[in-house]
This record gives structure tokens, sequence and C-alpha cells, in this order.
């Protein structure tokens, strides 16, 4: 098992210096996750990485998200970590009852990356592994129509089934109202099949 694990790395690694690109100083956890993403196929999961590396140079050129950059964002204080799950996993709560779309949504989509990307280094202590997930929690309990964000919760989704493959462990959706059905169809024709499992409401009028 391990000659095989070790001989799909290999050619990954061949598969993304044919794009052009280079995986050196990524360790082996970090490219498995786009092989799982992708089925164990070598070339899709070599292209889903390079895309990411463009994606990630281009919105966080510094290596981080600084929190000068997400003012309107962090002052609704709508997000809050809750320590490791039984399984070691940082749980992430989303109040959504403080939510409003963005006006700004490039500042939006920087506060969705500062946000998994220190949910995620919550989970280890000096340094990354690469295979690190998280626990989402949305919590729609007192919401109104002016909390719907179909836009944004796409937006979050996307960057997490594209960009961060294999980070989120579950997501549970708390207090779910009757008017967010429609929604949730909505958004979850954005979403592949591997990521809709990951999710799962609970304590809600309805369900997923």
């Amino acid at each position: 098992m391990d000659q095989q694990r070790d001989f799909v790395l290999t050619q990954m690694r061949k598969s993304v210096e044919k794009l052009g690109s280079s995986a050196e100083g990524y360790g082996d956890h970090t490219l498995f996750r786009f092989l799982i993403a992708r089925s164990m196929e070598v070339e899709k999961a070599a292209k889903m990485f390079v895309q990411w590396q463009k994606w990630r140079s281009a919105m966080v050129p510094n290596g981080f998200i600084s929190e000068s950059e997400i003012p309107d964002e962090l002052e609704a204080r709508k997000i809050f970590l809750q320590g490791l799950s039984g399984d070691k996993f940082p749980l992430m709560i989303v109040q959504t009852n403080r939510h409003f779309s963005a006006k700004d949504q490039i500042q939006f989509k920087k506060f969705v990356v500062y946000l998994l990307d220190k949910t995620i280094a919550s989970a280890f202590k000096g340094r990354e592994v690469g295979n690190e997930k998280l626990i989402g929690i949305i919590d729609l309990q007192n919401i109104s129509y002016k909390n719907i964000d179909a836009r944004g919760l796409i937006t979050g989704f996307q960057f997490l089934q594209s960009y961060y493959p294999e980070r989120l462990a579950k997501c549970y959706i708390l207090h779910m109202p009757w008017f967010f059905v429609s929604v949730w169809k909505l958004v979850s024709r954005f979403l592949e099949k591997a990521t809709l499992e990951k999710f799962k409401a609970m304590d809600g009028e309805c369900r997923l």
C-alpha cells in the first residue's frame, strides 16, 4: 500500500512539473488531499493543485490575510472558534443572524480565506502536517430574510471544495427554518457530491 501511495505521489509531482509548476516544498499529505479530491486521478489532481497555487498566489500574496484587510467582516463578530472536537478537529461556529450580505465582495473573499486558514491552523501546534481538517457549525437560529446570503454561502463552500480539498470533516446546520430550504437547494447545485455528503441538518424544522 505504501509503495502504491509513493508511486502515485511521484507521478503527481511529475504531472505538476509538466504543467509548468513545482510541488517542491509541499509534503505528501498536502498532495494526497488533492489526489483524494480527484478520485486518485493523477492528472486531474495535478491540475487542481496548480490552479490552487495560482489562486493562492493571487489571493494571499503575503502568505496570510491580515486583520487590517477585513475590518468590516471582523466587526460583525459572527465567527467563533470553539477548541477541538473529540477527534481533534477544530470547531468553527458561524452565527448567521449576525451576517449580512457583503458590500465589498473582495473583502468578503479575503475574510473566508482568513477564517479557513485560522481555523485549520488552530488544529496544530508548531508545524502543519498538511492533512488537518475542520468541523463547521452553521447556526441559523433567529435568522431573518435579511441574513440570507446565498452568494456568500456559495463563495465559501466553493472555496472549500476548490482550494481547501479534504479540509472539511463535517458541517452541521443547526436550527434550519423552513424558508431556508429553498436557499439550500440553490446553494447545493454548486457543490460536488462529496462535499454535500459532509453536510447534516440538526434540530431544525427541516432536513437537507
